[in-house]
């Protein structure tokens, strides 16, 4: 049975690598003779039993400390276990990383339930109402303008069954007449043409036609800002729409808030979830499920259908008039005063739009957009060919080039652009605070609290102060916007989540992640195939368990042990793929937990 791991040992920010020895062997040391090693020991299944939850884990946590079980009425230890009697001394944990370059098994699982959070929100279930059916929604695709020319490959007439492995022959990448005047050289002496039928595994797609035009500045800027484009464009969509119900003369929603005031509301609203993609090129775009809601003035919180006569065309016009007139300028920036431009690409190209289907017959039916975007949630910038963790002063040399390619160029860009722009005041120039002398003065008054002291300031006012103090962030919010453009330059400038969703389009995924962990410590219990889950209920009432815990470590001891652990997961995982499809086969249904794939 094959495994998912990969028996490279890779160095990590934070010392033991993922799959890396932490014992040193003798020189014929292999990992199958490691693995034999540890398969000898009489302990062996004892073993295998204890790192279960996180055996399909390539760099799972270590956890050394002690677990308490308490009774929570009267506070008596009933029971008191260290990990330094359990195998390894160590308990292991799965790392639930969601990139699938990084841990596939942990990111399988955060795609599955993204996949369950996205179309709950479609068709309801897991919380949500299942009247969700009924909304007008839509899948829109926003996308970046453009920064220069790039190699891609256009097919403007497929003639293929499956856009996802299409074959059909491409036109020229850059085709120019010799008479336009576009065809000619660039200023940097590059040709601004491209005449190849370049094919999808084709390394140069995304990359410039030429450095130097190209606009790495802009495109690293538009990175950074582009969640604040998105949250501009919903909100201009949902006033377009609150002027339509007014057109329609569909009454507003009045709610009376806790003090008694009357707040008028719109009578829809919008509800999505979004996921990020980074193109070829390195800049982000947008897939969004958007559904439109009623508003109930009774219970602000409650997901209702929106008011008769709204249709998925009107989402549709509201979203492109939203595209259309949204843009603003960053602030200044000493490498460029009059900042940067920030609107969405060219509509009639970028923007597209397509109503869902939840009858599984359409072009773009609820499973397979949810499928899409939650494929997409663990992915980041491998696309580009760039992977490297947060980058700091003494790592960016080695990622940063002005001089060198696409993704050095744009990496450069975000460490320059991001740099401080203010000089800081010297510590002997800062103003200080008053310090009174010790030693005690004549009774007096406080004015601001009415304290009387013989202390030269008041100690209620001063303690007052000290715990405001005490309550602001260590570290203050910087005032330069372009400042995490350093943060994210690993990410090429963008800092925001590659899924999110809006309060009311679905569930958590943390009420998915107690679900399971319920379901599993319920598992061993006898339950009719047709008995609802059990309802979250995070720990059994009778007892109370205290884990003092530590960080040990991460990643398996052996190259030997990772490869059990994954060959052990792998077979268990097939066991159960194998009974689950049986099983739907049996009842005529698709297997539960099944990520269509999404075309």
């Amino acid at each position: 049975m094959d495994s998912t791991l990969d028996l490279t040992p890779r160095a990590s920010a934070r010392g033991v690598g993922s799959n890396a020895d932490t014992i040193t062997h003798h020189v014929g040391y292999t990992a199958a003779g490691s693995a034999f090693t540890r398969a000898q020991q009489p302990d062996y299944f004892g073993w295998l039993e204890h790192v279960r939850a996180a055996a399909a884990c390539t760099r799972p946590i270590r956890l050394a400390g002690q677990l308490l079980t308490v009774e929570p009425t009267t506070g008596r230890l009933l029971d008191a276990r260290h990990t330094d009697a359990m195998p390894d001394a160590a308990i292991y944990k799965a790392c639930g990383n969601r990139r699938a370059t990084v841990c596939p098994t942990c990111a399988g699982v955060y795609q599955r339930d993204a996949y369950q959070l996205l179309r709950a929100g479609l068709v309801g279930g897991k919380g949500v109402p299942d009247t969700v059916s009924r909304h007008p929604a839509v899948f829109a695709t926003f996308t970046a303008p453009s920064f220069g020319s790039v190699h891609v490959r256009a097919v403007k007439r497929h003639s293929c069954a499956n856009r996802k492995r299409c074959d059909c022959r491409p036109d020229p990448c850059h085709a120019r007449r010799s008479t336009d005047p576009t065809a000619g050289l660039c200023a940097h002496g590059r040709p601004d043409v491209c005449w190849a039928r370049h094919e999808p595994g084709d390394q140069v797609l995304g990359q410039p036609l030429c450095l130097g035009c190209y606009d790495h500045d802009h495109q690293v800027v538009w990175n950074v800002f582009a969640g604040e484009l998105w949250r501009r464009t919903k909100q201009a969509a949902e006033r377009y729409l609150a002027q339509l119900a007014r057109r329609r003369g569909v009454p507003p929603a009045r709610m009376v808030t806790a003090s008694g005031k009357v707040r008028t509301l719109a009578p829809v609203r919008l509800s999505h979830g979004k996921a990020a993609e980074f193109q070829a090129r390195g800049a982000v775009h947008f897939h969004a499920l958007v559904r439109l809601d009623g508003v109930d003035a009774t219970d602000p919180t409650a997901v209702i259908p929106p008011p008769a006569g709204f249709t998925a065309a009107d989402l549709d016009d509201a979203i492109r008039h939203a595209v259309a007139q949204v843009g603003y300028t960053t602030p200044t920036h000493p490498d460029r005063l009059e900042g940067w431009s920030i609107v969405w690409g060219d509509p009639s190209k970028g923007l597209d739009i397509r109503p869902i289907s939840l009858t599984g017959r359409g072009e773009v039916t609820d499973g397979m957009v949810a499928g899409y975007l939650a494929k997409y949630a663990t992915k980041s910038t491998e696309v580009t060919g760039h992977r490297s963790v947060r980058l700091d002063a003494d790592s960016i040399g080695d990622y940063a080039d002005p001089d060198g390619d696409h993704t050095a160029r744009l990496i450069d860009a975000c460490w320059r652009i991001g740099r401080p722009t203010t000089t800081p005041i010297p510590l002997s120039q800062r103003p200080r605070d008053h310090r009174p002398r010790a030693g005690f003065v004549e009774r007096w008054e406080c004015p601001d609290c009415g304290t009387h002291t013989r202390y030269r300031a008041c100690p209620v006012c001063v303690a007052e102060r000290q715990a405001s103090l005490d309550a602001e962030p260590a570290k203050p919010a910087t005032t330069n916007p372009y400042a995490r453009l350093r943060r994210w330059a690993h990410m090429l400038g963008f800092g925001g989540h590659f899924l999110t969703k809006a309060r009311r389009y679905s569930v958590t995924f943390q009420l998915l992640r107690d679900t399971r962990v319920t379901y599993r410590r319920n598992d061993d219990q006898d339950q009719d195939v047709t008995d609802p889950i059990r309802a979250v209920d995070h720990l059994d009432d009778t007892t109370l368990i205290v884990g003092t815990l530590t960080f040990a470590g991460v990643g398996w001891h052996t190259t030997g042990d990772a490869l059990l652990a994954n060959t052990a997961a792998a077979m268990a995982r097939a066991r159960h793929d194998t009974g689950r499809e049986e099983l739907a086969h049996e009842l005529g249904t698709t297997p539960a937990g099944t990520v269509p794939v999404a075309a």
